[in-house]
């Protein structure tokens, strides 16, 4: 019989093992400790040692297994391991398969090179901080000021892991030990527990829960702090999984169905999913959707989770499972994750009718012409969707509700919009009704609402360099238009941006900031209590809800918000380079723009440019010239000339 080694204690090891179950080939699963063996399911032709092993051990067990094949799939940060498995294997002879875990973008993060960048990272930082890096490099954090009391350690609850971290003096309710993978709400429970204002982990991928632990850093307004992975060659799992089950005859695969069942009534179900539902031994939802649908003799297992659907999934005996879905899999549902956790199994995807074509129809309207969104679970800068658009659809739910959708329109100048709800839709209870954002403020609605909402003033001009008139002004600093525009258009804004505006005066370049990162937030720093004032008000005033306004001076009023992607400075107070530094300290590759008109303050960012990590600097000089009507004529007024600056930082892997 041919035999395999794999190395795994990943989720993409154990799920190789597990399709290996059964096949004609011999499986030995090499973990590192005990607690990994106990997550190999036995069977007759696989069975698990655990232990870490040296080069020569390794070549000991490749000869006593007389295994011809060698798959690595050990974490992505085991750099070593990788190293030692593939020198054996060169050195022996024999055949090595290394298998990759897919990477993920995340925005909003500090991306640091290593452990020690981490550390140097966190020493220009103070706020808790969560580590979820594992207990094997925990003694390099140690160097980290008052780790004993900032540092929150999540680690295996093995002994080993816990004696070591102990010895390093982690301990009481600094040491958490919990065997993941963690859902997004498990995450975002920790980090508020212990008041964390960073988040350290690793670019783990979907097997390690990566967007659970940033999108709940977000959530609790902490930053993450990415460890980026090293570069290496192999192939991913799921073609792994082929070039097996062609080389081997694994057992035949499950067959998973991943259905939407529309808005949740049985009548919404379209024949094809009434067929996979027939077929199904097994059924897998939450308890709303399978309770909606005709599960009369087939097993149910009520899950949200796309973790604990997979786990469900792979662990089952049922060969026939289908995913109920709420909805259509592929608006806003949960299919999305779940697909990159069950790739390798090919699920059939069978689409339902959304809650959205149906309200649409109920509204005798088209949908094709409308903007598509959702604040179901999520955020959503509602205020700016309905500015912009004439239609927009938007699912409900959760924290964001109708009632304060409703309200926020109403106080950023869009009461006037016309709403329609729809609850329960397809059920005996249906209702929708319509009015004004503002007179249907207040009123109860059904948490999972939807609404239509249609908007005949939108403003359809996307381009930088407001009107100087569309802002409300006192005795305060404002960046006129034509200087705006160019500096925005310096700033390279991305719609999920998190931008700074350091001396934001009127909040002109706020407003413009947050129009263009229209899922991102501005944070307006300003001294002067007026001009804040100001600010709050020309928000309501230009209905853009996703400015904070800070009072304060930089750079001490910086220290408490989230790393920025991109900052204007337009004014310092000659705290120029203290303000940059601040900057660089949360997002080592920020964009920085900052204007000057004054020959003092144009040295100091020459001086800090010179002095700080930044690079691909740009200087402008912009003179603007603006005409005005004397009799019949008109004659060009020169406006001061502007220094438009811009740059970012250099900083190491950021």
């Amino acid at each position: 019989m041919n035999s395999i080694l794999l190395f795994a204690g990943t989720t993409e090891g154990r799920r190789i093992a597990e399709a290996l179950r059964d096949a004609p080939v011999s499986v030995t699963v090499s973990v590192a400790t005990e607690y990994g063996e106990t997550l190999i399911a036995p069977a007759g032709n696989v069975h698990a040692v655990f232990g870490r092993k040296n080069a020569d051990e390794i070549e000991a067990l490749l000869k006593e297994t007389q295994a011809s094949l060698l798959i690595d799939a050990t974490h992505p940060y085991a750099v070593e391991v990788t190293k030692t498995l593939k020198a054996v294997c060169e050195r022996t002879g024999t055949e090595y398969i290394r298998v990759l875990r897919g990477s993920e973008d995340a925005a909003g993060c500090v991306f640091v090179a290593d452990t020690d960048a981490a550390v140097r990272y966190l020493n220009g930082t103070e706020g808790n901080v969560l580590l979820t890096v594992g207990s094997k490099e925990l003694a390099r954090y140690t160097k980290v000021k008052d780790f004993e009391t900032r540092l929150y350690a999540r680690i295996l609850p093995v002994k080993e892991s816990a004696d070591a971290a102990f010895a390093l003096g982690f301990s009481g309710r600094n040491l958490i030990c919990m065997q993941g993978p963690f859902s997004e709400e498990m995450n975002e429970a920790t980090l508020r527990a212990i008041g964390a204002k960073y988040l350290v982990t690793k670019d783990t991928g979907a097997s390690g829960g990566f967007a659970e632990k940033i999108e709940a850093a977000k959530n609790c307004g902490a930053t993450p702090v990415v460890i980026r992975r090293p570069a290496e060659e192999g192939i991913p799992e799921a073609d792994c999984l082929a070039l097996l089950r062609e080389r081997f005859g694994l057992r035949d695969k499950k067959l998973v169905t991943v259905l939407g069942v529309g808005t949740g009534s049985a009548g919404m179900l379209t024949a094809a999913a009434k067929a996979a539902i027939g077929d199904a031994e097994l059924i897998i939802g939450a308890k709303r959707v399978t309770d909606a649908i005709d599960t009369r003799g087939k097993a149910v297992e009520n899950a949200i989770a796309s973790a604990e659907i997979e786990r469900i999934i792979r662990e089952t005996s049922a060969r026939r499972i289908v995913v109920a879905m709420s909805g259509d899999t592929g608006f806003f549902s949960g299919t999305k994750t779940l697909l990159e956790r069950i790739g390798d199994l090919e699920p059939e995807i069978i689409p339902g009718i959304s809650s959205i074509v149906y309200i649409a129809a109920k509204c005798r309207t088209s949908w094709d012409d409308a903007a598509l969104a959702s604040a179901h679970g999520r955020a959503a800068n509602v205020a700016a969707l309905v500015r912009r658009n004439p239609k927009l659809f938007l699912l409900t739910g959760g924290k964001t509700d109708v009632p304060s959708i409703l309200a926020v329109l109403t106080e950023y100048g869009l009461g006037e919009v016309c709403v329609t709800i729809g609850e329960n839709l397809s059920y005996p209870n249906e209702r929708i009704v319509s009015g004004t954002a503002a007179a249907l403020c207040g009123k109860a609605v059904d948490p999972l609402a939807v609404l239509f909402i249609e908007n005949p003033k939108a403003e359809t001009v996307v381009t930088h360099g407001r009107d100087d008139g569309d802002f409300l002004r006192i005795e305060v600093p404002m960046t006129k238009s034509e200087v705006r525009a160019v500096t925005l258009s310096k700033l390279r804004l991305t719609r999920n941006a998190v931008c700074w505006d350091v001396g934001a005066g009127t909040g002109s370049v706020s407003i413009e900031m947050a129009e263009a990162a229209e899922n991102g937030e501005v944070f307006a720093v300003e001294k002067k209590a007026d001009a804040c004032a100001l600010i709050e008000q020309n928000k309501r005033h230009l209905g853009v809800s996703n400015v904070t306004v800070i009072e304060g001076t930089a750079p001490e009023a910086l220290s408490e918000l989230p790393a920025p992607t991109h900052v204007f400075i337009g004014g310092s107070g000659g705290n120029l380079k203290e303000i940059i530094e601040a900057a660089l300290s949360k997002n080592p590759r920020a964009r920085i723009v900052l204007n000057t008109v004054t020959a003092e303050t144009f040295a100091e960012a020459t001086a800090a440019i010179k002095a700080l990590p930044l690079r691909n600097e740009e200087i402008v000089e912009l003179n603007v010239s603006r005409g005005r009507k004397v009799g019949g004529y008109h004659l060009m007024t020169a406006q001061n000339p502007v220094y438009i600056i811009s740059c970012e930082g250099a900083g190491e892997d950021a």
